[in-house]
Protein backbone atom coordinates (compact mmCIF):
# COMPACT_ATOMS: atom_id res chain seq x y z
CA UNK A 1 0.00 0.00 0.00
CA UNK A 2 1.28 3.56 -0.48
CA UNK A 3 1.53 5.74 2.14
CA UNK A 4 1.00 8.95 0.83
CA UNK A 5 2.92 11.03 3.03
CA UNK A 6 6.42 9.00 2.31
CA UNK A 7 8.68 9.63 0.06
CA UNK A 8 12.70 8.79 -0.87
CA UNK A 9 15.22 10.47 -2.47
CA UNK A 10 18.25 8.64 -4.04
CA UNK A 11 21.25 10.56 -4.71
CA UNK A 12 22.50 12.65 -1.91
CA UNK A 13 25.01 14.72 -3.67
CA UNK A 14 24.63 18.56 -3.95
CA UNK A 15 20.79 18.23 -5.74
CA UNK A 16 19.77 15.27 -3.96
CA UNK A 17 20.31 17.13 -0.54
CA UNK A 18 18.81 20.00 -1.93
CA UNK A 19 15.55 18.76 -2.57
CA UNK A 20 15.55 17.30 0.85
CA UNK A 21 15.83 20.63 2.48
CA UNK A 22 13.13 21.88 0.12
CA UNK A 23 10.70 19.06 1.05
CA UNK A 24 11.29 19.26 4.86
CA UNK A 25 10.75 22.83 4.66
CA UNK A 26 7.40 22.67 2.91
CA UNK A 27 6.66 19.75 5.15
CA UNK A 28 5.15 17.87 2.34
CA UNK A 29 5.91 14.28 3.53
CA UNK A 30 6.35 12.57 7.38
CA UNK A 31 9.23 10.54 6.28
CA UNK A 32 11.91 10.97 4.00
CA UNK A 33 14.26 7.94 2.95
CA UNK A 34 17.47 9.20 2.38
CA UNK A 35 19.74 6.75 -0.46
CA UNK A 36 23.14 6.72 -1.50
CA UNK A 37 26.23 4.50 -2.55
CA UNK A 38 27.97 6.37 0.63
CA UNK A 39 25.96 5.29 3.50
CA UNK A 40 27.50 7.81 5.36
CA UNK A 41 27.17 10.90 3.21
CA UNK A 42 23.50 9.43 3.77
CA UNK A 43 23.61 9.73 7.30
CA UNK A 44 25.22 12.51 7.70
CA UNK A 45 22.58 14.65 5.52
CA UNK A 46 20.03 12.81 7.93
CA UNK A 47 21.58 14.38 10.83
CA UNK A 48 21.88 17.89 9.69
CA UNK A 49 18.53 18.22 8.45
CA UNK A 50 16.69 16.55 11.48
CA UNK A 51 18.40 19.52 13.75
CA UNK A 52 15.88 21.35 12.15
CA UNK A 53 12.59 19.61 12.97
CA UNK A 54 11.61 21.74 16.27
CA UNK A 55 11.11 24.79 13.57
CA UNK A 56 9.21 22.81 10.66
CA UNK A 57 7.24 20.09 13.09
CA UNK A 58 7.48 16.47 13.21
CA UNK A 59 8.78 14.69 10.36
CA UNK A 60 11.35 11.23 10.06
CA UNK A 61 14.05 11.95 8.20
CA UNK A 62 16.65 8.73 8.17
CA UNK A 63 19.44 7.26 5.89
CA UNK A 64 18.12 3.87 4.21
CA UNK A 65 18.17 1.64 1.93
CA UNK A 66 16.21 0.36 -1.20
CA UNK A 67 14.34 -2.76 0.89
CA UNK A 68 12.10 0.88 2.29
CA UNK A 69 10.62 2.40 -0.99
CA UNK A 70 7.58 0.04 -1.42
CA UNK A 71 5.43 1.96 -0.03
CA UNK A 72 6.71 5.50 -1.10
CA UNK A 73 4.20 7.81 -2.60
CA UNK A 74 7.20 9.48 -4.70
CA UNK A 75 11.20 8.19 -5.24
CA UNK A 76 13.19 11.07 -6.84
CA UNK A 77 16.26 9.78 -8.57
CA UNK A 78 18.89 12.34 -8.81
CA UNK A 79 21.83 9.75 -8.77
CA UNK A 80 24.11 10.39 -11.62
CA UNK A 81 27.67 12.07 -12.77
CA UNK A 82 27.89 15.45 -13.83
CA UNK A 83 29.75 16.48 -17.35
CA UNK A 84 33.21 17.22 -16.75
CA UNK A 85 35.44 19.14 -19.08
CA UNK A 86 36.08 17.76 -22.22
CA UNK A 87 33.56 15.40 -21.77
CA UNK A 88 30.64 14.55 -24.75
CA UNK A 89 26.93 14.55 -24.26
CA UNK A 90 27.26 10.86 -25.36
CA UNK A 91 29.65 9.71 -22.69
CA UNK A 92 27.37 11.42 -20.36
CA UNK A 93 24.15 9.60 -21.22
CA UNK A 94 25.88 5.95 -21.45
CA UNK A 95 27.63 6.47 -17.40
CA UNK A 96 24.42 7.72 -15.87
CA UNK A 97 22.34 5.15 -18.24
CA UNK A 98 24.42 2.35 -16.45
CA UNK A 99 23.48 4.29 -13.04
CA UNK A 100 19.89 4.64 -13.55
CA UNK A 101 19.51 0.91 -14.52
CA UNK A 102 21.24 -0.28 -11.18
CA UNK A 103 18.73 2.11 -9.82
CA UNK A 104 15.82 1.04 -11.31
CA UNK A 105 16.96 -2.99 -10.90
CA UNK A 106 16.75 -1.86 -6.86
CA UNK A 107 13.26 -0.04 -7.26
CA UNK A 108 12.10 -3.22 -9.07
CA UNK A 109 12.51 -5.49 -6.48
CA UNK A 110 10.46 -4.10 -4.26
CA UNK A 111 6.09 -3.43 -4.49
CA UNK A 112 7.02 0.19 -5.46
CA UNK A 113 3.65 1.50 -6.90
CA UNK A 114 4.46 5.17 -6.78
CA UNK A 115 5.90 7.99 -8.89
CA UNK A 116 9.12 7.97 -10.17
CA UNK A 117 10.31 11.59 -10.09
CA UNK A 118 13.70 11.40 -12.12
CA UNK A 119 16.25 14.31 -12.20
CA UNK A 120 19.43 13.47 -13.09
CA UNK A 121 21.12 14.79 -16.66
CA UNK A 122 19.95 14.32 -19.37
CA UNK A 123 16.39 14.19 -17.64
CA UNK A 124 14.39 13.71 -20.95
CA UNK A 125 17.24 10.57 -21.96
CA UNK A 126 16.76 9.17 -18.56
CA UNK A 127 13.57 9.28 -17.74
CA UNK A 128 12.64 7.35 -20.90
CA UNK A 129 15.29 5.23 -19.82
CA UNK A 130 13.65 4.60 -16.64
CA UNK A 131 10.27 4.37 -18.04
CA UNK A 132 11.49 1.35 -20.21
CA UNK A 133 13.76 -0.26 -17.67
CA UNK A 134 10.77 -0.27 -15.20
CA UNK A 135 7.84 -1.05 -16.98
CA UNK A 136 5.56 1.28 -15.00
CA UNK A 137 2.83 3.47 -16.14
CA UNK A 138 4.27 6.08 -18.57
CA UNK A 139 1.78 8.58 -16.37
CA UNK A 140 3.99 7.60 -13.14
CA UNK A 141 7.35 8.14 -14.22
CA UNK A 142 8.20 11.74 -15.09
CA UNK A 143 11.22 13.72 -15.48
CA UNK A 144 11.58 17.29 -13.64
CA UNK A 145 12.03 18.56 -17.23
CA UNK A 146 12.00 22.25 -17.80
CA UNK A 147 10.16 23.50 -14.71
CA UNK A 148 13.10 25.38 -14.00
CA UNK A 149 13.54 26.88 -16.79
CA UNK A 150 10.12 27.93 -17.23
CA UNK A 151 11.18 29.44 -13.62
CA UNK A 152 14.67 31.16 -14.50
CA UNK A 153 12.36 32.47 -17.86
CA UNK A 154 9.85 33.80 -15.35
CA UNK A 155 12.85 35.14 -13.34
CA UNK A 156 14.29 36.86 -16.40
CA UNK A 157 11.34 38.66 -17.37
CA UNK A 158 10.31 39.82 -14.32
CA UNK A 159 13.89 41.31 -13.97
CA UNK A 160 13.41 42.92 -17.62
CA UNK A 161 10.20 44.61 -16.47
CA UNK A 162 10.82 45.33 -13.38
CA UNK A 163 7.46 43.20 -12.59
CA UNK A 164 6.40 40.72 -9.61
CA UNK A 165 7.59 37.26 -11.17
CA UNK A 166 4.50 35.40 -10.00
CA UNK A 167 2.69 37.65 -12.83
CA UNK A 168 4.49 36.32 -15.38
CA UNK A 169 2.91 33.52 -17.28
CA UNK A 170 5.05 31.81 -19.77
CA UNK A 171 7.25 28.25 -20.24
CA UNK A 172 10.42 26.49 -22.11
CA UNK A 173 9.08 23.61 -23.75
CA UNK A 174 10.93 20.76 -25.46
CA UNK A 175 14.72 19.49 -24.12
CA UNK A 176 15.95 20.24 -20.98
CA UNK A 177 18.74 21.37 -22.66
CA UNK A 178 20.57 23.89 -25.81
CA UNK A 179 17.61 23.17 -27.67
CA UNK A 180 14.90 24.12 -25.86
CA UNK A 181 11.82 26.42 -26.62
CA UNK A 182 10.86 29.23 -25.32
CA UNK A 183 6.62 29.90 -26.01
CA UNK A 184 6.81 33.31 -26.80
CA UNK A 185 3.66 33.24 -28.56
CA UNK A 186 1.80 32.49 -25.09
CA UNK A 187 3.93 34.84 -22.63
CA UNK A 188 1.41 37.23 -20.83
CA UNK A 189 1.59 39.70 -17.67
CA UNK A 190 -1.50 39.11 -15.73
CA UNK A 191 -3.64 38.63 -19.12
CA UNK A 192 -1.54 41.51 -21.02
CA UNK A 193 0.88 40.62 -24.29
CA UNK A 194 4.26 40.42 -23.54
CA UNK A 195 4.76 43.51 -25.99
CA UNK A 196 2.39 45.39 -24.94
CA UNK A 197 3.54 45.34 -21.22
CA UNK A 198 6.85 45.93 -22.65
CA UNK A 199 6.16 48.95 -24.24
CA UNK A 200 4.14 49.95 -20.78
CA UNK A 201 7.15 49.61 -19.27
CA UNK A 202 9.20 51.89 -21.82
CA UNK A 203 11.13 49.21 -23.54
CA UNK A 204 10.31 50.64 -27.01
CA UNK A 205 12.06 49.43 -30.07
CA UNK A 206 13.45 45.76 -31.26
CA UNK A 207 11.41 43.28 -28.73
CA UNK A 208 12.60 40.58 -31.05
CA UNK A 209 16.47 41.00 -29.73
CA UNK A 210 15.33 41.41 -26.10
CA UNK A 211 13.65 37.94 -26.16
CA UNK A 212 16.27 36.45 -27.88
CA UNK A 213 19.05 37.89 -25.08
CA UNK A 214 16.23 36.56 -22.04
CA UNK A 215 16.72 33.41 -23.56
CA UNK A 216 20.12 33.13 -24.05
CA UNK A 217 20.50 33.88 -20.42
CA UNK A 218 18.37 31.50 -19.87
CA UNK A 219 19.50 28.80 -21.86
CA UNK A 220 23.32 29.46 -20.73
CA UNK A 221 22.21 29.97 -16.79
CA UNK A 222 23.37 26.82 -15.66
CA UNK A 223 27.07 27.41 -17.60
CA UNK A 224 27.20 30.34 -16.03
CA UNK A 225 26.70 28.89 -12.60
CA UNK A 226 28.42 25.89 -12.63
CA UNK A 227 31.43 28.48 -13.64
CA UNK A 228 30.95 30.06 -10.72
CA UNK A 229 30.49 27.97 -8.05
CA UNK A 230 30.86 24.34 -9.36
CA UNK A 231 27.68 22.71 -9.96
CA UNK A 232 23.75 24.36 -9.29
CA UNK A 233 21.55 22.96 -6.88
CA UNK A 234 19.15 25.31 -5.15
CA UNK A 235 16.91 25.99 -8.42
CA UNK A 236 16.47 22.50 -9.40
CA UNK A 237 15.46 21.78 -5.53
CA UNK A 238 12.53 24.56 -5.59
CA UNK A 239 11.56 23.24 -9.00
CA UNK A 240 11.33 20.28 -7.71
CA UNK A 241 9.36 20.73 -4.07
CA UNK A 242 6.99 22.31 -6.77
CA UNK A 243 6.54 19.23 -8.57
CA UNK A 244 5.60 17.34 -5.19
CA UNK A 245 3.67 20.38 -3.66
CA UNK A 246 1.22 19.15 -7.05
CA UNK A 247 1.70 15.16 -6.15
CA UNK A 248 1.24 15.68 -2.88
CA UNK A 249 -1.83 18.04 -2.79
CA UNK A 250 -3.68 16.67 -5.74
CA UNK A 251 -3.48 20.32 -7.54
CA UNK A 252 -3.86 19.36 -11.22
CA UNK A 253 -1.52 21.88 -11.74
CA UNK A 254 -0.25 22.15 -15.49
CA UNK A 255 3.54 22.00 -15.46
CA UNK A 256 6.10 21.38 -18.43
CA UNK A 257 7.29 18.15 -17.35
CA UNK A 258 9.30 15.56 -19.02
CA UNK A 259 6.72 12.86 -20.30
CA UNK A 260 6.21 10.38 -23.06
CA UNK A 261 4.91 12.03 -26.43
CA UNK A 262 2.65 9.31 -28.66
CA UNK A 263 1.63 11.74 -31.31
CA UNK A 264 1.38 15.16 -29.65
CA UNK A 265 2.72 18.04 -31.74
CA UNK A 266 3.62 15.31 -33.85
CA UNK A 267 5.90 13.43 -32.17
CA UNK A 268 6.59 10.34 -30.54
CA UNK A 269 9.20 7.60 -29.20
CA UNK A 270 10.56 10.43 -27.02
CA UNK A 271 10.20 12.09 -23.91
CA UNK A 272 9.97 15.87 -23.97
CA UNK A 273 9.23 19.35 -21.67
CA UNK A 274 5.54 19.58 -22.75
CA UNK A 275 2.63 21.50 -20.71
CA UNK A 276 0.80 18.63 -18.54
CA UNK A 277 -1.86 17.71 -16.06
CA UNK A 278 -0.20 17.00 -12.99
CA UNK A 279 -2.30 15.59 -9.42
CA UNK A 280 -1.87 12.83 -7.12
CA UNK A 281 -1.47 10.15 -9.72
CA UNK A 282 1.40 11.96 -11.73
CA UNK A 283 0.49 12.60 -15.15
CA UNK A 284 -2.83 13.19 -16.04
CA UNK A 285 -3.02 14.30 -19.27
CA UNK A 286 -0.37 15.72 -21.86
CA UNK A 287 -1.42 19.48 -22.91
CA UNK A 288 -1.81 20.55 -26.62
CA UNK A 289 -0.89 24.14 -26.78
CA UNK A 290 -0.90 26.79 -29.54
CA UNK A 291 1.94 27.26 -30.84
CA UNK A 292 3.49 29.36 -33.42
CA UNK A 293 4.67 27.91 -36.72
CA UNK A 294 8.64 28.92 -35.69
CA UNK A 295 7.89 27.53 -32.27
CA UNK A 296 6.39 24.30 -33.58
CA UNK A 297 9.37 23.80 -36.06
CA UNK A 298 11.91 24.44 -33.17
CA UNK A 299 10.05 21.87 -31.21
CA UNK A 300 10.12 18.99 -33.77
CA UNK A 301 13.63 19.62 -34.21
CA UNK A 302 14.23 19.62 -30.24
CA UNK A 303 12.61 16.00 -30.56
CA UNK A 304 14.11 14.70 -33.48
CA UNK A 305 17.60 16.31 -32.24
CA UNK A 306 17.35 14.49 -29.20
CA UNK A 307 16.47 11.36 -30.91
CA UNK A 308 19.61 10.99 -32.39
CA UNK A 309 21.28 11.39 -29.42
CA UNK A 310 19.45 8.27 -28.10
CA UNK A 311 20.02 5.90 -30.96
CA UNK A 312 23.86 6.85 -30.54
CA UNK A 313 23.68 6.38 -26.81
CA UNK A 314 22.27 3.04 -27.73
CA UNK A 315 24.68 1.84 -29.92
CA UNK A 316 27.42 2.77 -27.15
CA UNK A 317 25.67 0.60 -24.53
Amino acid sequence: MVNPRKAAIVGLGNVGASIAFALMQENLYSELVLIDYNRDKAEGEAMDLSDGQPYVGSINIHAGDYSEVGDCALIVITAGAAQKPGETRLDLITKNTKIIKSVIDEIKKTDFAGILLVVANPVDVLTREAQRLSGYPESKVIGSGTVLDSARLKDEISRHLSVDARNVHTMIIGEHGDSEVPVWSNTNISGIPLSEFCEIRGHVGDHQAAMEKLYFDVRDSAYHIIEKKGATYYGIAMAVKRIAEAFVKDEHSVLPVSVALHGEYGLSDVYLSIPAIVGSNGVEKVITIQLSDDEHEKLIASGNALKEVIKEAEAEI
